[in-house]
């Protein structure tokens, strides 16, 4: 089926990048070595932002520094534009390959759940089940050591936690269960499987470099077929993958690789796509948003059940061995952290910033919920099957947009999008993730402002983008 490509916010956006992106003058060997040297800033940049222990200290000092590595990864990006084309795969990947070892120069900076994955870990190889003890239970005394449980001296340091009784804990959060769906239990088993003793964070780390150059490499053949593989560099080159993906190692890097591959894989492969959507939505339940992106311009019901029956099939079969080997429910502490992060009761918290500015706190959730429901029944309606991501990019940055979340870390999802569809202006939403939780430490309300700006700029590039559109004919 032929479905038109009219200008709206679903369709040509990666045809209009590649075509913005052509190679003009992209012969000389200048080009190349200008994108080379911002590279090489931006790696350098990178790696001092990382070891810059600022974030109890100096959090002001250290949102400026990841603010300069944003702007050199755009300047990269743009002058990436005018490489030629035989030489953009290269400079993505290299790029990559080193923005994503500069999260590997310190311990993580500024988040500790990678401990708790650690510990996750380390529980299911003794054969118990992550879903039944929090890390503070004394049944578990037997598994402590002396990294994530530091010696009482060591206790004073602002980013560990105290344990009742006495002592502490490098992990978050030690009285309360595992918070983490099933392929991400998977995922910290195998990776205390693969480590060496002692290797510490190295490991989680190292997990998290793989799982980022490995996306980068998806995006490549993904564009190289439907899109612009200059756009990969959006992801590959993002500050936010060297500090979330790679430093604080956060589980997100496994969702996006496997959001990435499923979306790409539902264009022809709709059962396989669904089946790796759900398997991302295990990893991380934030992959359950790209929905409506998968189900983009699906009309006949056997296409809905090709993909949802998949997912949900997938996902049932990673729950129910923890169901049956768990004594405690498999949704751990979901519902405690969705209540303490101001997710059920708008006026306890910071997020749905943007409607709390003009609508009463009590009407923010069913504003959300009305929200979200829109752009995914829009999105599916006028969807273009042949770019899920265009929808999925919409949805989530919808979403994001929506709930103004706290945690920078969230946003790896919709970079990787952006990635896939080339509408740059949506990485405003994570650059305002970040200053929600970095630069609001030492400036509250920073979030607040970065999200306005952000909503602001992904409604210019929707009428710049239209504007052209309609030029064009």
């Amino acid at each position: 089926m032929t479905h038109p490509r009219p200008a709206h916010p679903l369709a040509g956006a990666g045809r209009a990048a590649s075509s913005a992106a052509g190679p003009g003058r992209s012969g000389t060997l200048r080009a190349t070595a200008g994108t080379a040297a911002l590279l090489a800033a931006l790696t350098a940049a990178l790696a001092a932002t990382v070891r810059h222990d600022g974030y109890f200290t100096d959090p002001a000092g250290l949102s400026w520094r990841y603010a300069a590595c944003w702007a050199l990864c755009g300047a990269a990006a743009w002058t990436l534009r005018r490489a030629p084309a035989r030489h953009v795969a290269a400079l993505v990947l290299a790029g990559g390959i080193a923005v994503a070892a500069t999260g590997l120069t310190a311990a993580p900076g500024t988040s500790t759940d990678s401990f708790r994955y650690a510990w996750d870990g380390r529980v299911q190889a003794a054969g118990i089940s992550p879903y039944d003890h929090a890390p503070a239970d004394t049944a578990l005394a037997g598994l402590r050591d002396g990294w994530l449980f530091p010696p009482r001296e060591d206790c004073a340091r602002p980013e560990l936690s105290s344990l009742p009784g006495g002592g502490c804990t490098r992990i978050n959060r030690p009285q309360v269960h595992t918070v983490y769906p099933p392929a991400g239990e998977a995922y910290f088993l195998l990776v205390h499987a693969l480590s060496p003793d002692g290797v510490r964070h190295k490991a989680l780390q190292t997990g998290g470099a793989v799982l980022a150059v490995a996306t980068t490499l998806v995006l490549l053949r993904v564009l190289r077929r439907r899109g612009d593989p200059r756009n990969a560099a959006w992801w590959a080159w993002c500050p936010a993958v060297a500090v979330e993906a790679v430093n604080n190692a956060h589980a997100d890097a496994l969702a996006v690789l496997l959001s990435v591959a499923a979306l790409a894989l539902t264009v022809r492969h709709r059962a396989v796509g669904g089946a790796l959507l759900g398997l991302a939505t295990a990893a991380k339940l934030l992959p359950a948003v790209l929905l409506p992106g998968a189900l983009s311009g699906v009309r006949r019901p056997r296409d809905f059940a090709a993909t949802l029956l998949p997912a949900a099939a997938v996902l049932a079969a990673l729950y129910l061995p923890y169901i049956l080997l768990s004594d405690s429910s498999v949704l751990g502490y979901l519902g405690g952290y969705a209540e303490e992060e101001g997710y059920q009761d708008a006026a306890s918290g910071n997020r749905y910033a943007l409607l709390r500015l003009v609508l009463p706190d009590s009407w923010a959730v069913p504003a959300v919920l009305a929200g979200t429901a829109a752009a995914g029944l829009y999105a599916i309606r006028r969807g273009d099957p042949e770019r899920p991501w265009s929808a999925a990019l919409l949805v989530t940055g919808t979403v994001f947009l929506l709930t103004t979340p706290g945690y920078s870390w969230y946003a790896l999802l919709l970079i990787a999008l952006v990635a896939l569809d080339g509408r740059w202006e949506w990485l405003g939403v994570a650059v305002a993730g970040a200053a929600a939780y970095l630069t609001s430490r030492a400036l509250p309300g920073a979030g607040t402002v970065m999200y306005a700006v952000a909503l602001v700029a992904v409604l210019a590039g929707h009428a710049i983008r239209t504007r052209r559109a309609d030029g064009g004919r």
